[in-house]
């Protein structure tokens, strides 16, 4: 079974949204995903219940209560994790125990480039990190390949303490798509099989360490 964390130290960077669209490639290439929300906003659960009558639908849990990993069924392929937005690096530990990576989306801005250097440095040192337990992967979230503020903040995240597995492009198919309880891995268009490919990088990093 593979779990992944997405947690950021910044609200807005994207986490929930890299934690829906996970679930979804899961649940439709492999099955049996499990989607934890932890946010008190409660989008990826309500994102779980719009698409409970769905092909490949996702079990959504509530990590608000404390029994949340007993929940989780014998047969659960993989269990994203969508931590509170704005969690602090000490906050983190308590999901490190039985985890296997880290994902940490981070946008193309200066704000969220300085928020992000702290707190990549502040996990870095969290035993199970430090011990390489648990792997740490950066994910650039919402870029503009096309312009120079995207490219340049994308060379700052590879000074990060981590190495950035996934450079995503922005596009409102992520948010129509999560109204409809859906992702982009639902469809087959061209236009959305480009935005696919971002994934590619990603996926394969999550893959060698499940």
């Amino acid at each position: 079974m593979l779990k992944i964390l997405i947690a950021s130290s910044k609200g807005g960077a994207g986490k929930t949204m890299l934690a829906t669209n996970l679930a979804a490639y899961y649940a439709v290439e492999i099955g049996n995903t499990v989607l934890v929300d932890a946010d008190r906003q409660g989008s990826s659960l309500r994102w779980s219940e719009r698409r409970a009558t769905y092909t490949y639908p996702v079990l959504g849990l509530s990590g608000l209560h404390r029994d949340w990993e007993k929940q989780i069924p014998d047969d659960a392929q993989h269990v994203i994790i969508d931590t509170p937005a704005g969690i602090r690096a000490d906050e983190v530990t308590g999901y490190l125990a039985d985890v296997n990576v880290v994902l940490v989306p981070v946008l193309p801005s200066a704000i969220d480039l300085e928020a992000a250097e702290p707190f990549l440095a502040q996990i870095a040192e969290l035993p199970p990190i430090k011990r390489g337990k648990v792997a740490v992967g950066v994910v650039a979230n919402r870029l503009k390949p096309w312009t120079n503020a995207s490219r340049l903040a994308v060379e700052e995240m590879r000074r990060f303490a981590f190495p950035v597995v996934g450079e995503l492009r922005d596009t409102q198919g992520y948010v129509l798509a999560n109204a409809l309880g859906k992702s982009i891995f639902d469809y087959r268009s061209e236009l959305v099989r480009s935005h696919q490919e971002d994934w590619i990088k990603m996926l394969r990093w999550l893959k060698k360490h499940g």
